[in-house]
C-alpha cells in the first residue's frame, strides 16, 4: 500500500530561517504532530557550513560579508555549501517504520535513484546516483545530499542546481584540495553542472517540483498529497531561529583554535575528513585530554554524538584516549554512513601526538 506523504513549497527564505524550518519539522514529526512530508524550498544568497564544519575554514567569510552573503549552520552532516534563487531545496520528513530500510546508506541510494529517474524522465538526462550522495550527469554534480536519524524520524534533504553559475557557486567556498584531485579536476566548479546547461533554458519551477516528486513518488511507492506549512510549523521555526539556529553561536561555536596549545590531526577517506583538535593537562603518564574537538564533512547519525563524544573523552587519560574512541561506538547506537570509528581514532591519536 501506497504511503501518503503531504507536499508542502515554503518559498524563498534567508538561509537560517530555512534551517530552522528544518529543526521545526523534525522536532514536530517525532512529537507524532505533522505527516511525514516532502518539502520544497529556496534560498536567498547564503554559504552553509555542514554540521561539524569549521566555519573559519571551510568558507571565504570576507568575501561572503563583501557580497552580503548570509552564513549559516546546517543540520545535517557533510561538506559546504552555497545556495541561491538558482536552486531547488527538496527534502523528506518520514518515519522509518513505514519505510523499513538496514541503515542511512540503504536509504540515500534508494532515494537519490528515485529522484535521479524522475529528473531523467522529465527532462530526458541521463542523471544517476553517485556514491556517497551525489546524483550527477555525465560525470558532474547536479544534486547533492545528506541526512540523519532522529529516533524514528528520518530528515533527508538534497539541492538541486537549476541556474547557478559554477564558478561563483565555487568562489565563496575553500574547497579542499584532496578533493579537487580525488575528481581529477583542476578547478572545483568544473565538478558541478546545471540544469539550464543541460538543458540550454531554465525550466519552469513547477516542472521542477512535479519531476522530483515524481521520481520519488514511483521509487518509494509514495501517495503525495498537496498541502501548506502549518502554524505550528511555522511558530516552532520562529522559536528556533530566534533561540538557536539564528543565532551567531550555532553558526560560529564550533570552530578551530586558533592557538599553539592544541594538537591538531586530520585523517581523510573516501567518505570525507574528521579532524581532532586536543588539548590536554599533565605530562609524561599523567597527560589527559583537556579540551577536544572534532570537526569534518562527516556524516554520523544522530549529530549529537559528536557532542557525546568530546564529552567521554574529556578527563581521559592520554594513553587511553583511542581505546575509549572504540569503546564509545560499540556502546553506541549509531549510523557512521561515511566514516568508521577508526578515523576518529586516528584523527585523535594525531593529535595527541603533536601536543
Amino acid at each position: 500500500m501506497s504511503l501518503e506523504f503531504r507536499v508542502i513549497d515554503t518559498g524563498l527564505r534567508d538561509g537560517r530561517a530555512n534551517i530552522a524550518y528544518d529543526a521545526a519539522l523534525i522536532e514536530l514529526h517525532s512529537e507524532g504532530t505533522i505527516p511525514d512530508t516532502l518539502r520544497f524550498l529556496q534560498f536567498r544568497p547564503t554559504a552553509l557550513v555542514g554540521r561539524h564544519q569549521a566555519a573559519s575554514r571551510e568558507l571565504k567569510l570576507e568575501r561572503c560579508h563583501a557580497d552580503g552573503v548570509a552564513i549559516g549552520r546546517r543540520i545535517t552532516g557533510g561538506g559546504a555549501i552555497y545556495f541561491d534563487e538558482g536552486m531547488l531545496g527538496w527534502e523528506l520528513v518520514l518515519s522509518r517504520k513505514r519505510l523499513l530500510m538496514p541503515s542511512l546508506a540503504d536509504y540515500t541510494r534508494t532515494i537519490c535513484e528515485s529522484a535521479a529517474a524522475g529528473l531523467s524522465r522529465a527532462f530526458g538526462i541521463d542523471a544517476r546516483f553517485r556514491p556517497r550522495n551525489d546524483i550527477e550527469v555525465a560525470g558532474r554534480k547536479l544534486s547533492g545530499t545528506g541526512g540523519f536519524f532522529d529516533g524514528d524520524t528520518l530528515f533527508f534533504q538534497g539541492t538541486l542546481l537549476i541556474d547557478a553559475d559554477p564558478a561563483a557557486v565555487m568562489s565563496y567556498l575553500n574547497v579542499p584540495r584532496a578533493k579537487i584531485e580525488r575528481h581529477d579536476i583542476d578547478r572545483p566548479e568544473a565538478r558541478i553542472t546545471t540544469l539550464s546547461a543541460l538543458l540550454g533554458g531554465v525550466p519552469e519551477l513547477g516542472d521542477l517540483h512535479r519531476a522530483i516528486a515524481e521520481g520519488l513518488a514511483q521509487g518509494l511507492d509514495l501517495q503525495l498529497v498537496a498541502g501548506e506549512p502549518s502554524q505550528a510549523e511555522e511558530q516552532r521555526a520562529q522559536m528556533l531561529l530566534d533561540t538557536e539556529i539564528g543565532t551567531d553561536a550555532f553558526v560560529y561555536d564550533i570552530d578551530a583554535p586558533a592557538d599553539d596549545a592544541h594538537g591538531e590531526g586530520s585523517t581523510t577517506g573516501p567518505g570525507g575528513t574528521v579532524t581532532a583538535f586536543v588539548r590536554i593537562d599533565g605530562a609524561g603518564d599523567s597527560r589527559r585530554i583537556r579540551d577536544i574537538l572534532f570537526t569534518g564533512d562527516f556524516f554520523l547519525t544522530p549529530p549529537r554524538l559528536v557532542l557525546d563524544l568530546e564529552a567521554a573523552l574529556r578527563g581521559r587519560e592520554a594513553d587511553l584516549a583511542g581505546a575509549a574512541v572504540e569503546d564509545f561506538f560499540a556502546s553506541a547506537h549509531t549510523d557512521l554512513f561515511s566514516i568508521s570509528p577508526a578515523d576518529f581514532r586516528s584523527a585523535l591519536e594525531m593529535a595527541l601526538a603533536r601536543v
